[in-house]
C-alpha cells in the first residue's frame, strides 16, 4: 500500500513508519522537517506544514493516510479536507481522555465524550486535550464518512517515548535502594507498548477497518506492584519498595501523574478511563500485546543510550523522594 502518515519521526509516528515500512508498504512523511529529519533515509518526504501550507501535496494520492499528530480540530480539519479526495481510508489516532462520564466502572467506545464550552479555543490544556480529540475525532468523521479509523489509545510506552510517563519507573528501579511507591499494589494500572501499537494499526489499516476503538492494555488485570516488581527483576533486584498512602502524597504536595507517574488519586474521576478501559473490541479486530518483561527490558535499554545528565520530563527528582521517604517513616 502507498500510505501517508502526517509527521511519523516522533514515537507512536516513528514506531508506526518502521512497522508499515517492515510489512513492505510504501511510505510517504508530511511533516515540518523539524524533529528527527534524517530518520528514515529510505522514505519519502514532503515538507509543509498541516497548518495552512499542504500545497506540496496536489496532484498525489495514497491508499490510506494516518495522522497520529493531530491535536486542533481547525488544523485537523484542514488536512482532512484537502487529503479526502486523495484516499480512500484515513485513520486519526485519538485518546482515551476523550471521555468524560466515569460514572461507569469500565470505559467502553460507548462511554460519554468531553465537551468545550468554547469550541474554538486551540491552546491545549490538562482539561482542553481530551475535548479537544474528541472535536478532531467528529471532524474527521464529518470529512470522511464511512472511510475514517479512529484509534483511541490509552498510555503509549516504550522505547523513544519523549515524556518519561512510563520510562521513569524502570530507570528509578533499576538504580536500586528505597523507591517511593505511590498507593496500593493491588491498584490497576494500563498502558500500551507502542510497538503493539503501531503493528495493530497497520494491520487495521491494511484491512480497510472502520469505527472507534480503544487501545491500552495489556489483556489482564496488571497492578502496579506487578509492574514495579517486573522492573526489579528486570533491573537486577537491587530494589525495595515503600508504599505511601494516597492521602500523605496529596498532603505533601507531590504531583499526580507527572512527579510520579501512572497514578492518579482513585477519587480522580480520570482513575477510571486510566485503569479500567475496556479494549474487548480492540482484542476482538486483532490487538495483541508483547509480554510486559519485553516492554521493561527494551524501555530500560533504550533509556541506556541517552545522555547521563538528560533532563526528565516526569518522575521525582532524588532529594525530593528521599525527603518524602524520610517524613513518612517519622510519622
Amino acid at each position: 500500500m502507498k500510505i501517508l502518515v502526517i509527521g511519523g519521526t516522533v514515537f507512536l509516528g516513528r514506531h508506526i513508519v518502521a512497522s508499515a515500512l517492515a510489512r513492505g508498504h510504501e511510505i510517504t512523511l508530511f511533516n515540518r522537517g523539524l524533529h528527527n529529519p534524517k530518520l528514515f533515509p529510505q522514505v519519502e518526504k514532503i515538507v509543509g506544514d498541516r497548518d495552512g501550507d499542504l500545497a506540496a501535496l496536489e496532484g498525489r494520492s495514497w491508499d490510506a493516510v494516518i495522522d497520529p499528530s493531530g491535536y486542533v480540530p481547525r488544523i485537523v480539519k484542514i488536512s482532512a479536507e484537502k487529503l479526502a479526495d486523495k484516499t480512500a481510508h484515513y485513520t486519526f489516532i485519538s485518546t482515551i481522555s476523550v471521555y468524560s462520564d466515569f460514572s461507569s466502572p469500565e470505559i467502553t467506545e460507548e462511554t460519554g465524550l468531553g465537551k468545550l464550552e468554547d469550541e474554538t479555543i486551540e491552546e491545549i490544556t490538562n482539561d482542553s486535550y481530551g475535548p479537544l480529540k474528541v472535536l478532531c475525532e467528529q471532524v474527521v468523521e464529518k470529512t470522511l464518512p464511512g472511510r475514517n479509523l479512529i484509534i483511541r489509545p490509552g498510555l503509549i510506552v516504550g522505547p523513544h517515548d519523549p515524556t518519561d510517563r512510563f520510562t521513569y519507573w524502570p530507570e528509578r528501579v533499576a538504580q536500586g535502594g528505597e523507591v517511593l511507591a505511590p498507593g496500593r499494589p493491588e491498584r490497576l494500572t494500563q498502558f500500551i507498548d507502542v510497538r503493539d501499537l503501531a503493528d495493530w494499526t497497520i494491520k487495521l489499516v491494511e484491512q480497510k477497518h472502520t469505527g472507534i476503538f480503544n487501545a491500552t492494555g495489556p489483556d489482564y488485570g496488571l497492578t502496579l506492584g506487578q509492574l514495579l516488581a517486573e522492573c526489579d527483576a528486570v533491573g537486577g533486584n537491587n530494589a525495595s519498595f515503600s508504599w505511601l498512602g494516597e492521602q500523605f502524597l496529596i498532603e505533601a504536595g507531590v504531583a499526580p501523574w507527572s512527579e510520579l507517574p501512572l497514578w492518579l488519586p482513585e477519587s480522580e474521576p480520570l482513575a477510571v478511563a486510566l485503569t479500567n478501559t475496556s479494549v474487548k473490541k480492540a482484542i476482538e479486530a486483532g490487538l495483541t500485546f508483547r509480554p510486559l518483561t519485553e516492554t521493561v527490558y527494551d524501555t530500560l535499554d533504550w533509556v541506556k543510550t541517552l545522555p547521563a545528565d538528560r533532563t526528565h520530563r516526569a518522575g521525582m527528582k532524588a532529594e525530593r523522594e528521599a525527603e518524602i521517604l524520610q517524613k513518612w517513616h517519622s510519622r
